[in-house]
């Protein structure tokens, strides 16, 4: 063993290669081996002691001296990149100009110590990613533990022994820059996960015009009805005072308001002339198949498939999402009257969800300002003339209230969203 360690320490001394040193290792561990015996990235290696050397360097000291001095040290070893301050009350100010790499400072100088500057770094969450060392005449152990206990990175007695203080700032430098890029990091992914929520929210959004367009469709050449009737619901929310996340949601779950359409016969959502009583039973069942489409899956699922009764009740295969409730109630719930007279369940006043009744106004509303196969499209003033009459008895009063407080923008919305626009460029499309 003696005669191998000479044999490697007198090949390391004159420079010539050691077989000991550069042998293949054939133990069990000679993977490990080989990994360990890899040449280093010394690209890799020289450009991260370029950055490290690149770093920003702050150094406070009263003593213009001792700045040339630590200057000429780190200026040496290649640093370049100095902002220097004898005016340790210009030094926070400096700071957050500069955004240094590390800071030296010194302790004992006049009209603000460095103690004091270490109490205010260890307050502002700005500055606490930046490393302090300290440079220190003081001999006194008190002094050091309170400058380490106030966050100071490192201490360093002067006069500063110049191979220690290029290790020390090279140490700081390091770590900081490690910091800096877990930091950036993190940012990059916090950026990427806002990113993906955007597009999947975009994503469902767009799924929900799909579903409610599908729907409408069947009875409307255009489907902006529930483009309408979506947007008037969250103005009515809003001045009803719920906040802006719930009004969003009611906007896209109130155009699913008329989902369960799909599941009426062709020979009752088309027909142009009056519903006889089985046809307007047959018309009613599309509030329950609305809720049954956007509902999970139940055990009683699989039955009801496979009578094939209630079409498309599941297409939305065991969804689980507040906004599909939402949507749910609102399509179950939107014929529901005030006075207890509408349907499915003939509910009555409060007892009809929040977002049913805020529905049914805006859903009457558009539908009295819109033609329909079985009527003719009325002038606003009758329709406003309509709803107030059906006030305390189809609507809940004081969302009806509501609806006529913004008027004004519920009509800038119809018109925004007219269906004869859309109708006009479909038939340009279909003749060119």
């Amino acid at each position: 063993m003696e005669q191998i360690t000479d044999h490697a320490s007198q090949a390391i001394h004159s420079g010539i290669p050691s077989p000991v040193l550069t042998r293949s290792v054939t133990s069990p561990d000679s993977e490990a081996g080989d990994r360990l015996c890899q040449p280093m990235d010394t690209q890799g290696l020289h450009h991260e002691q370029n950055a490290v050397r690149n770093s920003k360097i702050m150094i406070v000291d009263d003593e213009q001296l001792v700045i040339r001095v630590v200057r000429r040290f780190l200026s040496s070893d290649g640093y370049e990149n100095f902002i220097t301050l004898t005016d340790p009350r210009e030094a926070l100010k400096a700071i957050d100009r500069e955004k240094p790499d590390v800071v030296l400072l010194d302790i004992m100088m006049s009209h603000v110590t460095g103690l004091d500057l270490l109490k205010v770094r260890q307050k502002t969450l700005s500055l606490q990613h930046i490393p302090f060392i300290i440079l220190s005449a003081s001999s006194e152990n008190q002094i050091k533990r309170d400058a380490l206990q106030l966050g100071a990175t490192d201490f360093l007695s002067k006069p500063v022994d110049p191979s220690d203080l290029i290790l020390r700032v090279q140490n700081a430098l390091t770590v900081k820059r490690h910091h800096d890029h877990l930091a950036n990091y993190a940012f990059e992914l916090e950026r990427q996960v806002r990113e993906r929520t955007t597009q999947i929210e975009r994503s469902r959004e767009q799924i929900i015009h799909c579903l409610a367009r599908a729907a409408e469709y069947r009875d409307n050449e255009t489907g902006e009805h529930v483009i309408r009737v979506g947007k008037y619901c969250s103005v009515i929310a809003d001045q009803l005072g719920f906040g802006a996340d719930y009004c969003h949601e009611i906007e896209l779950a109130a155009q699913l308001h008329d989902v369960g359409k799909i599941g009426i016969p062709d020979s009752v959502l088309l027909n142009p002339g009056k519903l006889n009583n089985e046809e307007f039973d047959i018309m009613k069942t599309h509030c329950d198949l609305g809720m049954q489409i956007m509902e999970p899956l139940v055990d009683t699922e699989g039955q009801r498939i496979r009578r094939h009764t209630d079409m498309g009740g599941f297409i939305m295969d065991g969804v689980d999402s507040p906004m599909l409730e939402l949507a749910a109630r609102i399509a179950r719930t939107h014929h529901e009257k005030w006075d207890g007279t509408g349907y499915p369940f003939q509910l009555k006043g409060e007892n009809i969800p929040i977002e049913g009744r805020i529905c049914c106004v805006a859903d009457v509303y558009d539908a009295l300002c819109s033609e329909r196969p079985y009527k003719p499209k009325f002038p606003i003033r009758k329709c406003l003339e309509i709803m107030l009459s059906e006030r305390g008895s189809r609507f809940d009063p004081i969302v009806l209230d509501a609806f006529f407080e913004r008027i004004e923008e519920i009509e800038s919305i119809r018109q925004a969203y007219d269906d004869r626009a859309k109708v006009k460029l479909i038939n340009d499309q279909k003749s060119s």
